[in-house]
């Protein structure tokens, strides 16, 4: 029987997340702070996993439990909205081997869980976000995304656009005024493929009743005539 320890993680505005820790053997874990560790020993960077499209009721613990059946499980993380306390609808998992992350996407991407299709590949290597591209090669993988149903924030739109390659930004733009959605945003990929490919799985795609229209920034989109 797996042994399982909830980690609280303190944020910077001071809210507690749970990260589940499963232990499949005993091993010393302290944390101290923020997080300090001792005796216990860091799995590899590579067998971190991304899941996107999530169910919004899936928590920490449902998460390990779903991917203990590829391996073992030693951290498992649903991301939370820091303002409002609920799901964002993705979340990581790391897996105590580079094999078992391997197989665990093998056996989990396009996993049906209440009627969604979970999104799970290889979580972005630490610190590679941050590092912003050139500006040349940012505005070169732009694109455009338009007719955006009013309730997508930022956190969807790039949640939408992970599953088809690495999303280096995501912005809904929003009425300076009011705060509100435009209906409108911006995406940048990290290449030209993930652009092309988004932009193909995604244009005219219904997003939450709304066919969203999605084109390199910069192109007007092509307008029905009658």
């Amino acid at each position: 029987m797996k042994k399982v320890m909830i980690l609280k993680v303190a944020y910077p505005n001071g809210r507690l997340k749970e990260r589940m820790q499963l232990l499949p053997k005993p091993k010393l874990l302290e944390v101290k702070g923020r997080g300090d560790e001792e005796g216990f020993v860091e799995p590899p960077e590579e067998a971190k996993i991304y899941v996107g499209n999530l169910p919004y009721d899936v928590t920490s613990e449902k998460l390990a439990n779903l991917f203990d059946q590829a391996g073992t499980v030693e951290i498992a993380e649903v991301i939370y909205n820091n303002e409002t306390d609920t799901s964002r609808g993705f979340g990581f998992v790391t897996m105590s081997t580079v094999e078992e992350s391997e197989k665990a996407i093998e056996m989990f991407n396009r996993h049906n869980i209440d009627g969604r299709l979970l999104t799970v590949n290889k979580a972005a290597p630490r610190g590679s976000r941050p590092e912003r591209p050139p500006r040349e090669s940012e505005t070169s993988y732009r694109i455009y995304v338009g007719n955006l149903p009013w309730g997508v924030d930022s956190d969807r739109l790039e949640e939408v656009f992970s599953e088809h390659g690495k999303v280096v930004s995501a912005q809904v733009v929003s009425d300076r005024d009011t705060g509100r959605s435009r209906g409108f945003g911006f995406v940048t990929m990290s290449s030209e493929s993930e652009l092309n490919d988004a932009i193909a799985a995604l244009d005219g795609e219904n997003l939450d009743g709304r066919a969203i229209r999605v084109n390199v920034a910069g192109e007007r989109p092509r307008r029905s005539s009658f």
